[in-house]
């Protein structure tokens, strides 16, 4: 026997799916901005859905958002180095306002932290805050002059690299500190 032929809605006829799509395209693009509370309900939408493959993706999405939001929550670093790294890891992909929270909170809790000051430094630059950039790396090297020579490589300061004040920031003049008393009794030693 054969059967006949019949006419299969094709998914893009299906208005529950449509929006299903919809709704994980929101949920996604919400998610690549990191915007990780906002991504979570489409996904959660989706997951008790008719749809099985959307569903799957989904819940792999959704588990990706509770990690980020567990991450940003939980801020049980073992110390300020490693909370230092995360937000270092935030400005390495991106996002730039959840690692300016978090520097600003390790500004306030060790304001004496000089890698604290070069990394809020680092991130005016990337961010477009020259002044301020000058400002805190001027900072950070007052307290910790060997961070010149990280400077000097760190592409993060590129937008800098023109600036004759940052030139002047990472190769001082050496007899630029010496006041006329010490310059007479350099002379001294020398002859």
């Amino acid at each position: 026997m054969a059967q006949k032929p019949t006419a299969k809605k094709s998914l893009g006829d299906d208005p529950q799916y449509a929006q299903a799509v919809q709704s994980y395209e929101v949920g996604l693009r919400a998610m690549q901005e990191h915007k990780f509370e906002k991504a979570k309900p489409h996904f959660q939408k989706l997951i008790s859905g008719p749809n099985r493959e959307l569903a799957d993706r989904a819940g792999v999405h959704l588990n990706t958002c509770n990690q980020h939001l567990d991450r940003a929550t939980s801020n049980q670093f073992k110390s300020t180095e490693e909370h230092f790294d995360y937000a270092v890891s935030l400005m390495n992909v991106g996002d730039y306002v959840t690692a300016r929270e978090h520097l600003d909170k390790l500004h306030k809790q060790s304001p004496k932290a000089d890698y604290v000051l070069y990394g809020l430094a680092a991130l005016d630059c990337l961010t477009g805050h020259v002044e301020d950039s000058l400002r805190r790396l001027d900072e950070s090297l007052r307290m910790n002059p060997n961070l010149r020579y990280q400077a000097r490589n760190d592409s993060d300061f590129q937008n800098l690299a023109e600036d004759p004040r940052f030139t002047e920031l990472l190769y001082p003049d050496p007899g630029a500190d010496l006041g006329p008393q010490e310059d007479s009794v350099r002379d001294d030693e020398i002859v």
